[in-house]
């Protein structure tokens, strides 16, 4: 092991080049793994450790930090954090600590960078019912450009299970034969780079079609795009766009939920199971690397088989 002269801070840029190219996480991981980052450093400055080394951080640091985000932080008028948030800002430091070993650079274990025993527990996984569903895809003005454009994205979102990101990330090139089309699969590249194959309903696939007629001819590359963008600017819609867009729709459906792009992923993720689709299958629509992952709809399974074993099971039956 060798022992680094550089500050903690310059070493988060070299573990993103890192995290893209040997770990080969995606964008959207990357950025958030920055903005984690960015409030450890935060919490160095405060503690005038901003010129801290790598085998200069001790356990008693760590300590120092956690407390930080569970009640440190409203000392420095900054909101305080929910258990499982904290989970991810200290998943993000145990990264950079496991950079460092991979690096061979003299640190501090990633092992004692301790996740709260209770975190998960308070994970709650939001979906909406089919009913809310059909009014959420229903809320858009279909008859202005834009509204076309939003239903197709909620439809699409519903029929596939996308990520946001890799919704955005879709061009139009992908979809050159669509109007041909009756039935549609997609190869996309998801999180960590890893391939996938996402369907298209025949509701969503009409949406879509749709969609495209209305933009007409352009040289836009991007599959979903910003009509407002000035001429010559970049005019593929962000993940903020397209989430402030799911909240406004929310709105004008009347769901009594806070809603995202995410929230159609687990929605499409619970409906399958619901109808009896098992969490391996599940899993592969999801994208997920590993089942643990996609465990986390075991509020759908575990009600299936109560009802399974409640309709019968032999010693449930009257005599």
């Amino acid at each position: 092991m060798k022992t680094s002269s550089l500050p903690i801070q310059q070493h988060i840029l070299d573990f993103l080049d890192y995290c893209e190219v040997e770990k080969g996480l995606s964008e959207n991981t990357q950025r958030n793994y920055a903005r984690y980052l960015k409030k450890f450093t935060t919490w160095l400055t405060l503690q005038h450790k901003d010129r801290l080394v790598p085998h200069e951080l001790n356990d008693q640091d760590i300590w120092s930090y956690r407390l930080y985000l569970a009640r440190g932080a409203s000392r420095y008028g900054q909101r305080v954090l929910k258990r499982v948030s904290q989970n991810y800002y200290l998943i993000a430091l145990r990264a950079l600590l496991t950079y460092f070993a991979d690096r061979d650079i003299q640190a501090l274990p990633a092992d004692k960078v301790k996740l709260p025993r209770d975190a998960k527990r308070e994970t709650t996984v939001k979906f909406l019912n089919l009913d809310q569903v059909e009014k959420l895809l229903a809320s858009p003005n279909i008859s202005s450009k834009n509204g076309v454009r939003d239903r197709a994205i909620l439809e699409v979102l519903f029929s596939t299970g996308l990520r946001v990101a890799e919704l955005t990330g879709l061009n139009r090139d992908q979809f050159a034969d669509i109007q041909k089309k009756i039935t549609f699969e997609l190869g996309i590249i998801g999180k960590g780079n890893h391939p996938r194959t996402v369907y298209l309903s025949e509701r969503a696939l009409t949406w879509l079609k749709r969609y495209l007629q209305s933009r007409g001819p352009d040289r836009e590359r991007a599959l979903f795009v910003n009509y407002r963008s000035r001429s010559g600017a970049d005019r593929r819609l962000t993940i903020r766009s397209i989430e402030r867009m799911v909240k406004r729709s929310a709105i004008r459906a009347g769901i009594p939920l806070y809603i995202s792009p995410h929230t159609l992923r687990h929605s499409f993720a619970t409906d399958l199971l619901t109808q009896g689709v098992d969490l391996r299958t599940v899993q592969e629509f999801l994208g997920h690397r590993n089942i643990a992952t996609t465990q986390i709809y075991t509020h759908v399974t575990n009600k299936r088989l109560r009802d399974i074993h409640r309709q019968f099971h032999g010693g449930g039956m009257e005599k």
